[in-house]
């Protein structure tokens, strides 16, 4: 594992460039999450940006305590506004060498901030995943930031608890290109596409 401290920026600016393409019609489609609506995992990426903004400046409090839900989240209607700021905020407080030592807290558990910022980083990796595919646009990621993903959720053994927010790995070639490999171990089919 890297253990480096890694720029969220990049991931974070590009779901910001992809909300411009996701019109109000399109909040009630689906997503690679089963279950999780557009408007649901806009929703789902604001809390955590928050939580994990909280998180690197270990200020513990509501949005700290618990996970935010990915099925039940609800849009603000100024989102477009309040969900860049969200991530704005984020990427900055994870510039900060502090929010990366010492502990921290996110999703309701204690965690070392290296963890926590490494976490945050594959949501957004995963997540802005997500949205390009519900919504039909192209999605690259750094190869750091790929290689972040794999590693995290290696550690979880031969997939992720009952009550893991990722859903069990998906079965993929070795050789299959990283980004697939990634996705593919963070519970989402590469080759998912909205249903016509």
């Amino acid at each position: 594992m890297d253990t480096q401290p890694l720029d969220l920026e990049p991931a974070a600016r590009r779901i910001t460039a992809q909300l411009n393409a996701v019109d109000d019609g399109a909040l009630g489609a689906a997503t690679p999450c089963p279950g999780v609506t557009v408007g649901a995992l806009l929703a789902h990426i604001e809390g955590l940006a928050v939580a994990f903004r909280d998180a690197a400046r270990k200020e513990p409090g509501p949005a700290t305590d618990s996970a935010p839900s990915v099925e039940s989240g609800v849009l603000d209607a100024g989102w477009r506004t309040t969900l860049p700021a969200a991530l704005d905020g984020m990427v900055a407080a994870w510039r900060s060498p502090d929010a990366w030592e010492g502990m921290t807290r996110a999703g309701g558990v204690d965690l070392p901030g290296q963890v926590a910022g490494m976490v945050a980083l594959n949501e957004l990796v995963l997540h802005g995943w997500d949205l390009a595919k519900a919504t039909g646009q192209p999605f690259d990621a750094e190869e750091a930031h790929l290689r972040n993903t794999l590693a995290l959720l290696a550690d979880q053994g031969d997939g992720p608890s009952a009550d893991s927010p990722f859903g069990r790995p998906v079965p993929v070639a070795d050789d299959a290109p990283l980004l697939d490999r990634a996705v593919a171990r963070g519970g989402r089919a590469p080759d998912w596409r909205p249903a016509d």
